[in-house]
């Protein structure tokens, strides 16, 4: 059972664990990339991601087993020749800012919901985040994948906890069937800009043997990421059109649940999203860095 969960599900929720990030965490990248095209638009976009990811994954994760290429450089070595490098120059630069976003994200968390020092927050993610790059890729293999179904419980309680308050504005809106542009160009452009991490979590998928593994965990990788957005996007739904203008869409739906303990629960989850997330993105670099060695 270790091994199919390791060939078939770790991609995924280590591919899951890295996207989620401050944005899809807090809900509004949702809000951005599905919710303005409408409820009903939005989820034929987020169809679209699902679909765009899992084929994309799918592909690569072959590439990467074909080649034994599980850092980014020997699969962009692979794949571009000389022409790595530029993949490298765009990664450093993506890595700059979403260390900044998951820092400035992290000591909102603990001074909006804690009253902590803002720097302590700060602090706080980045010193986690090094210890679990220290530790390596077995303990940030096994971190994440707990923390992702910590993740899934606390997103299906949050939107089983809208139902219960706001249910029948959720069915109305997607019953309204209102579509606002084109809402492919949204689902296209939310994975689009995704995808750039997969070869980022490549060290995931050491443990795959064979191309039924690695086309499986590929397809399997879309569902497992995008299934908490969907559900997320689901409960703010409830709330279209107002929650559109809103800067932490979350907050909004918090708020109107009105339970303090489950804030702060969902609160400590979001922060242990910032950590994986640069905890991911840094231990490509390590990667990348020790094939370098090794060779």
């Amino acid at each position: 059972m270790k091994s199919l969960f390791q060939r078939y599900l770790l991609p995924g929720f280590v591919f899951q664990s890295v996207v989620i990030a401050g944005g899809y965490g807090t809900g509004r990248e949702l809000v951005e990339f599905f919710l303005t095209h409408g409820p009903l638009g939005g989820l034929f976009a987020v169809v679209i991601s699902m679909v765009i990811w899992s084929a994309v994954c799918a592909t690569s994760f072959e590439f990467a087993r074909l080649f034994v290429s599980y850092d980014y450089r020997s699969f962009f070595t692979h794949l571009l020749g000389k022409g790595w490098v530029l993949y490298e120059l765009c990664y450093f630069a993506l890595l700059l800012i979403v260390l900044a976003v998951i820092a400035s994200a992290a000591g909102t968390i603990l001074d909006e919901t804690f009253g902590l020092p803002y720097v302590a927050g700060v602090a706080g993610v980045m010193l986690m985040v090094g210890f679990l790059v220290f530790r390596g890729s077995g303990t940030i293999e096994k971190v994440m994948a707990t923390w992702s179904f910590v993740l899934y419980g606390v997103y299906i309680v949050f939107t089983a906890f809208c139902f219960l308050i706001f249910g029948p504005d959720i069915v109305s809106s997607f019953l309204s069937g209102e579509i606002v542009g084109n809402w492919m160009v949204g689902g296209v452009r939310y994975a689009a800009y995704n995808v750039a991490i997969i070869p980022a979590i490549l060290f995931a998928v050491r443990h795959i043997g064979t191309r039924k593994q690695a086309i499986g965990a590929g397809i399997l990788a879309g569902p497992i990421a995008i299934v908490p957005g969907l559900l997320f996007f689901i409960a703010m739904a409830g709330q279209y059109p107002q929650i559109l203008d809103r800067p932490v869409p979350a907050n909004y739906l918090l708020a109107i649940l009105g339970s303090r303990t489950f804030q702060l629960i969902f609160q400590i989850v979001l922060f242990g999203t910032l950590i994986e997330t640069g905890t991911g993105m840094i231990h490509a670099v390590n990667e990348r860095i020790a094939a370098g060695y090794a060779e």
